[in-house]
């Protein structure tokens, strides 16, 4: 053989060396290594190819807490268990592992809604409560579906995790996507937000207005309520329900509250006006804006004239946190209230605990108050309750005379709502 033949040859050799490394090369790009199954990429390059299969997408509940409580290899254990598990069930469709806790099956054919509700409903009762036995231990697992019955394929996998998450926050089995549905809007809606958020907080644009509350014995204005308020680069102004959903998104929340609370102390600052904050059972759990309210207050003058009010939720679950905050507060002279007072933890006996200095009425109770009778009765408890316990009381959502007389005459100290003041950025003084 030749010179040439056998350069040649070893060209071709090489060539089929690379060929062949470059083809494990995509192989490994395809593959999970923990389980043996296709990835995240493999699945986007399943959908392109066949973009009318049906997508399922399942998460194992509460995987976290799992792998924390029994250790990262027996976590690893049930993700391939897991993994088995659907092979069996699956053996001629596509498995994906898709993230941590998720795994994805193609099935080769479309079903329309109900069709497809009747499938996941019976797979549930397959991947629920499944039992994993790792050395003597029995472990138990549970799982949440979710689908899409969609009429168009385009962007199925962002349509299927739009239900995931839907199902996760509803606590629901399985859930189907639908282009009847309203999810997509929320995202839509948090992108809008996410641009005008960032573009407030490097403008200025995040600013507070304020409500004037009255003392109802003088008709005289005592205090405001400071309200969070995003004005976009159109002067278009928008309320917290809009913006602040988004901006716990993209993870600003907290910027948000310490602007708030650093322009309203600065605008207060200048008078003699006593005011008021609100506040989340987030902000309060939330070590840096916990430390931040009360270095301010600390270091303040008007710390006795600022009263920070709690929105009352059923998301409060540490009270010894809230009673914390609390005593906190009133130890550097300041105040602390309880708002929408009786739309969650209203329990009197936490009232007692937490001794609030006031108690604001939820609005749903002060609206229809001149003729919604059991409104009433649960208003009458409410400013009993307070009076004997030395809490003042403040009616919130006066929209009108009428409810405004009917506040009076069942003795509540204080009132806001539009029909003495709409909320805005200048002081009525």
């Amino acid at each position: 053989m030749d010179e040439r033949t056998e350069l040649i040859k070893k060209i071709l050799e090489l060539e089929k060396e690379i060929s062949e490394a470059q083809k494990r090369l995509v192989e490994q790009f395809y593959i999970d290594h923990l389980s043996s199954l296709p990835n995240l990429y493999k699945l986007r390059n399943d959908l392109e190819v066949n973009p009318d299969a049906t997508l399922i997408i399942l998460n194992i509940d509460n995987f976290k807490i799992l792998n924390d409580f029994y250790g990262f290899i027996v976590g690893d254990f049930i993700l391939e268990s897991m993994a088995r598990l659907l092979k069996v069930y699956y053996p001629d469709d596509n498995v994906y592992r898709i993230a941590s806790d998720e795994f994805a099956i193609l099935l080769n054919k479309t079903m329309n809604f109900y069709n497809l509700k009747v499938y996941l409903s019976d797979l549930s009762k397959e991947v629920s409560h499944v039992e994993f036995s790792y050395a003597s231990t029995k472990i138990y697992v549970d799982t949440t579906l979710a689908s899409s019955a969609s009429l168009s394929s385009e962007n199925v996998f962002s349509k299927v995790n739009m239900a995931l998450k839907y199902a996760k926050e509803e606590r629901l089995k399985f859930w189907i996507y639908e282009d009847t549905m309203a999810i997509g809007d929320e995202y839509e809606s948090n992108l809008k937000y996410a641009k005008k958020i960032r573009n407030a907080l490097n403008s200025s644009g995040l600013i507070p207005y304020f409500q004037p509350i009255i003392d109802n014995k003088t008709d005289k204005i005592v205090k405001y309520e400071a309200l969070s308020r995003l004005i976009d680069d159109e002067g278009i102004v928008h309320a917290p329900d809009n913006f602040i959903p988004a901006s716990k998104t993209i993870k600003v929340y907290d910027v948000i509250t310490k602007t708030i609370i650093e322009k309203t102390f600065a605008i207060f600052e200048n008078n003699e006006l006593e005011f008021s904050i609100n506040l989340s059972f987030e902000d309060i759990i939330n070590q840096e804006i916990y430390d931040f309210i009360i270095q301010k207050i600390s270091n303040s003058d008007i710390s006795s004239r600022v009263t920070f009010e709690l929105l009352e939720s059923e998301k409060v679950k540490d009270f010894k946190k809230v009673i914390r905050f609390f005593n906190e507060i009133k130890r550097h002279g300041g105040k602390v209230a309880i708002d929408d007072f009786g739309s969650g933890f209203s329990n009197f006996s936490y009232m007692i605990k937490l001794k609030p200095d006031y108690i604001k009425i939820d609005g749903s109770l002060i609206k229809e108050l001149d003729i919604d009778k059991n409104a009433q009765i649960v208003v009458e408890t409410i400013v009993s309750f307070a009076k004997k316990l030395g809490i003042k009381t403040v009616a919130e959502y006066v929209h009108s005379s009428t409810i405004l007389s009917a506040v009076k005459s069942m003795g509540i100290d204080y009132s806001q709502g539009f029909f003495i003041d709409k909320p805005s950025p200048e002081l009525s003084i």
